[in-house]
């Protein structure tokens, strides 16, 4: 007795197989027209592509060594000269990274305080710059500063602060006094005060959470591509791509 299913003809799945397989064929195919064409919108559409991979891949990378996004910022102001300029660039890393000896506990930074002590310099000067929201609100422009000393909720710090950047006032006649939480007192590089006497910038005291990052690399004037891009098209002080806009006031 003859096998019918032996000799008899394809069932379904056999045709089924063949027809993927000519489908693979097919899109292989393509692909390598795509790649090896010469028609003008073929290939400004494969360069478009090349590009935006490379970004993707550059972006991934600055993410990943960074820990922040944007990693860069651009300065737009002179509160920090003369270790900042305005127009500069500056590289952001993640606040706990690359954390110097005697960094405050849990942030990874190192106040200028005790800076002095240990050696630690960053930009010129003893203490670690930060980029911060003022008052933690994300709507509000970045400040780029250094951090000066850490004080704990309910300290009267400007009782531990140099008088020369503390403009003769009493803990009473500042909001910020006693300290509402713990964090940093900031103040820019040029600036004849702290940032917590009520002035410019207006800001309380800078919790941990309100910090964005740490400056670690400046580039000079390459910033001003992005401050020139802002004026032009108008945009607001919120990050485009790898930039964002940063005041230093």
């Amino acid at each position: 007795m003859t096998d019918a299913s032996a000799d008899g003809p394809s069932d379904g799945s056999d045709r089924t197989e063949t027809a993927a397989r000519a489908d693979a064929d097919d899109e292989t195919g393509f692909a390598r027209r795509l790649l090896d064409s010469d028609d003008e919108t073929v290939v400004l559409v494969r360069d478009i592509a090349t590009v935006v991979a490379v970004v993707a891949i550059i972006c991934l990378g600055l993410f990943a060594v960074s820990g922040v996004w944007p990693p860069f910022v651009a300065v737009e102001s002179g509160s920090m000269e003369p270790n900042m300029h305005k127009g500069d660039m500056i590289g952001l890393v993640q606040a706990d990274r690359f954390a110097g000896d005697d960094a405050v506990a849990g942030t990874g930074l190192v106040t200028a305080e005790r800076g002095r002590a240990t050696g630690h310099e960053q930009f010129g000067h003893a203490g670690d710059v930060i980029v911060y929201a003022p008052n933690g609100d994300p709507a509000a422009t970045p400040i780029i500063h250094r951090v000066r000393f850490w004080v704990e909720a309910g300290d009267n710090w400007v009782a531990d602060a140099d008088p020369a950047y503390a403009d003769d006032r009493s803990c009473a006649e500042i909001r910020s006094c006693p300290a509402p939480h713990d964090g940093f007192i900031t103040k820019g590089d040029a600036n004849a005060d702290y940032d917590q006497l009520d002035g410019k910038p207006k800001t309380t005291v800078v919790r941990p959470d309100w910090i964005v990052g740490k400056a670690v690399v400046r580039i000079p004037w390459l910033g001003t591509l992005r401050l020139l891009f802002e004026s032009i098209v108008g945009v607001g002080t919120v990050g485009v791509g790898l930039l964002a806009t940063t005041a230093s006031e």
